[in-house]
């Protein structure tokens, strides 16, 4: 299966790190970005070609900007996209959740109760009816999309540490920590299952098919994981592969075929999901692949990460996040 390799979109105008990168649930590929600058964007890529400059003045459009978004008092850590392609949550390390409405660029809820940075918030149940956060506070907190209640429904603070991803399964909330655990809660039997990683979680992606889990970890390893069970099932690594320092994402594409990860040291790696072999590395900020050569050395400088990845559902193209703060987005070209 070819993997796009190609830049086809440079997407500029964000002042800080890219922490979060989302593309729209619709039939249209449009990409939301959240920075350190405290803001969100919505792009066409498709307007935003790969020799995109950032603008140099205030007042200048960056190419593909569609609209921006603007409530977060501090940089914005996550976003998440609903099905029905017209609201998506955001988070950030102001402690507070954004619900928003696409179009008209307008918050429609506004949680807090968190005591620290929220680092991610998802959509789950029924029509997307709950938000799942999960922050520095060690809690996962469920709210009511359909209620203007200010408390959360639900709190499991079972995490001995930071909360640092959340995903959403049919009933099962699943919450990585910096306490090296995954927890799996089903919440209409009121269970929690604990999996023992070890070293410290930061990422979290569930498969398509429900029964596997996809976990990024500071060991500079990314493990597939049976969600049945807890066995390992695969590992994910390379001699150039760091992660040890930063929060970055790794996450399922090509229908679960490949999983891709971010860096400490702005490189992007994909692997193939079966074997485990490294099948492509790409330096962010150069927009090339990488082939050949063993990626530099990491350095602690953060404008060097590659924090967030994401794989468009409905093409063969993905997307990934930088501290230069540019996204690029790769395809399969011409």
């Amino acid at each position: 299966m070819s993997f796009p390799t190609t830049p086809i979109a440079k997407l500029t105008g964000h002042g800080g790190i890219v922490h979060a990168v989302a593309y729209s649930s619709g039939p249209q590929t449009y990409i939301l970005t959240g920075s350190s600058d405290r803001t969100i964007r919505l792009y066409n890529p498709s307007k935003a070609p790969p020799t995109s400059t950032a603008p140099t003045s205030s007042s200048q459009r960056p190419p593909g900007l569609v609209n921006k978004y603007t409530a977060h008092g501090y940089e914005v850590l996550s976003i998440h996209v609903n099905s029905a392609n017209d609201k998506f949550v955001s988070t950030g390390r102001d402690k507070t959740v954004f619900l928003w409405d696409v179009q008209t660029a307008q918050t429609i809820r506004r949680w807090t109760g968190h005591a620290g940075r929220v680092n991610r918030g998802v959509f789950g149940g029924e029509s997307d009816s709950i938000i799942a956060t999960g922050s520095f506070d060690g809690t996962v907190r469920i709210w009511d999309t359909k209620s203007n209640a200010y408390k959360p429904i639900m709190t499991l603070s079972d995490a001995k540490d930071s909360i640092s991803d959340v995903a959403v399964h049919d009933a099962d909330i699943i919450a990585a920590s910096v306490d090296g655990r995954v927890r799996s809660y089903d919440i209409r039997m009121g269970t929690c299952q604990v999996d023992v990683v070890g070293p410290s979680c930061t990422s979290l992606a569930v498969s398509n098919k429900g029964t596997e889990l996809l976990v990024g970890s500071l060991d500079s390893t990314v493990r597939l994981m049976d969600r049945t069970n807890g066995e390992l099932l695969k590992t994910y690594k390379d001699d150039s592969f760091v992660n040890k320092d930063l929060r970055v994402r790794s996450t399922l594409g090509l229908n679960d075929s490949v999983v891709i990860s971010g860096s400490d040291d702005g490189m992007v790696f994909a692997w193939d999901i079966l074997e485990g072999t490294c099948l492509h590395k790409f330096k962010h900020s150069d927009m090339r692949e990488v082939r050949g050569i063993a990626a530099a050395p990491a350095t602690k400088a953060k404008k060097d990460v590659v924090s967030a990845v994401a794989f468009c559902k409905t093409r063969r193209e993905w997307c990934s996040g930088g501290g230069d703060g540019n996204v690029v987005v790769w395809g399969m070209g011409n």
